[in-house]
């Protein structure tokens, strides 16, 4: 049975960097070896670590395969491969495809596909809609991450507008409510507002933020708030993206609460003065919005009224990115750079690098009761990424692995690297090479 030592890194984890070791056999960590701790035994081989900080694996839970139906954006292989090159291990899809994941024949389809193509560890989403809330008690908690709750303008009838229905939702599960609030009367009524003067013409990029408003959001996240306190219900409110909600969260220790916060990369690394720049291809829902609100974000991520930071990686192609706040879809690719944006907001000072690892790899695992992942830790799986400071390189369109070609961050520069990922011990990424073949398991969650 083949060891390989990962030799000489530094070691972030649970709030320390250190020197040290890993031994990796057998896909799982069999030892840490820090504070002089000698080698149990010989390794097979040897990784030099040297200048390296050795993470754990990114666990990113929002994220959008667009796999069924909407492959000819990306698909669970493209995506996979994205992910592994980010150092992100594991991923949780969601289930806004064709079909939607809103049955239990959807869902079976859903898993056994991601088990056949995706390069890294993986579960999903279980849609509710007003109607299908008799299902959760058929979900095998073990396998399904969570139910997801469009609490907002959605496609299909993925909407659940129904004060009844979000009740029975709320009421019917102890599996945890992952839920998108955004008010679709406020959306609407300011669309109706921005059409009018307007015209005929687009409505500019610009006026996305004031369409998909900060009054949208907070009105959907205090009601999803006001419903999980009435019933109990575990309640994670997806890519917060302003200063108000904040106050709908307490900063306590993540073990403490039933009612936890998202925060994506896209929405504490932009401002809406990036739309001047950038365009539709920062266009995401809930929308990047003022300066002030990604600073209040920033804070909250230090503070603890955010628990998890995630992607919500969302791929189209340029082509549906034309056009301006009404045309232009909203979404964008950002699993592949997400931990590199997030080390150099470190680097900026902006948070610490054991912030970093708690909220995007601690956090996750420990909020969704991840089996033996998120952590390094001797008997875990060995989902590892080494990154080295100091290294300069530019994101261009040839090193893009996701499927639709582009990133918002093309032509930036990034002093940090990923050069190397490990999923469940195996070599998943390389210095600029992914293997295709490799095949993440399946997340198992403890109820």
């Amino acid at each position: 049975m083949k060891r390989t030592l990962i030799h000489n890194a530094l070691i972030v984890n649970e709030g320390k960097t250190v020197q040290g070791s890993v031994v990796v056999e057998n896909g799982r960590i069999a030892e840490v070896l820090t504070d002089g701790k000698p080698l149990s035994a010989p390794c097979d081989e040897m990784v030099d670590a040297t200048g390296c900080y050795l993470l754990p694996g990114v666990i990113d839970d929002h994220v959008h395969f667009r796999d069924p139906g909407l492959t000819a954006k990306a698909d669970i292989g493209t995506e996979s491969r994205a992910a592994a090159a980010g150092g992100v291990t594991s991923i949780m899809d969601m289930p806004n495809t064709k079909p939607q994941t809103t049955t239990l024949t959807a869902l079976e389809n859903k898993l056994a596909a991601l088990n056949e193509r995706c390069v890294v560890n993986h579960s999903c989403y279980y849609g509710a809609t007003n109607n299908n809330y008799r299902d959760f008690a058929k979900l095998d908690r073990s396998r399904v991450c969570g139910i997801k709750l469009f609490m907002g303008s959605s496609t299909g009838n993925m909407l659940v507008d129904r004060i009844d229905s979000l009740r029975r939702i709320f009421s019917g599960t102890d599996m945890l409510i992952a839920a998108h609030c955004e008010d679709t009367a406020v959306i609407q009524r300011n669309m109706r507002r921005y059409q009018e003067k307007y015209g005929d013409s687009e409505v500019p990029i610009g006026r996305h933020p004031y369409i998909r408003s900060g009054e949208a959001c907070y009105k959907s996240s205090e009601l999803a708030v006001s419903l999980a306190r009435e019933t109990g219900a575990r309640l994670h409110v997806l890519h917060v993206s302003t200063e108000k909600e904040l106050k709908l969260f307490e900063p306590l220790p993540l073990a403490d609460k039933k009612i936890t916060a998202e925060a994506c990369v896209s929405h504490l690394y932009f401002t809406a003065d990036d739309y001047a720049t950038l365009g539709a291809r920062i266009k995401c829902n809930p929308s990047i919005k003022r300066v002030t609100n990604r600073e209040a974000l920033r804070e909250a991520v230090r503070q603890g009224r955010i628990d998890v930071i995630a992607t919500d990686h969302a791929p189209h192609l340029l082509t549906d990115k034309e056009g301006g706040a009404l045309k232009a879809a909203s979404g964008m690719p950002m699993i592949q750079f997400s931990l590199v944006t997030m080390l150099e907001l470190a680097t900026e000072g902006v948070f610490s690098l054991e912030q970093v690892v708690e909220k995007m790899c601690h956090a996750p695992a420990q909020l969704f009761r991840i089996n033996g992942r998120g952590y390094i830790r001797e008997g875990y799986w060995a989902d590892l990424v080494l990154v080295r400071p100091h290294s300069p390189w530019t994101v261009t369109a040839d090193c893009i692995e996701s499927k639709c070609g582009w990133s918002p961050l093309e032509g930036h520069t990034f002093d940090w690297k990923v050069e190397k990922t490990f999923v469940n011990g195996r070599l998943a990424y390389d210095n600029g090479q992914v293997d295709g073949d490799c095949r993440g398991e399946e997340l198992r969650f403890d109820y």
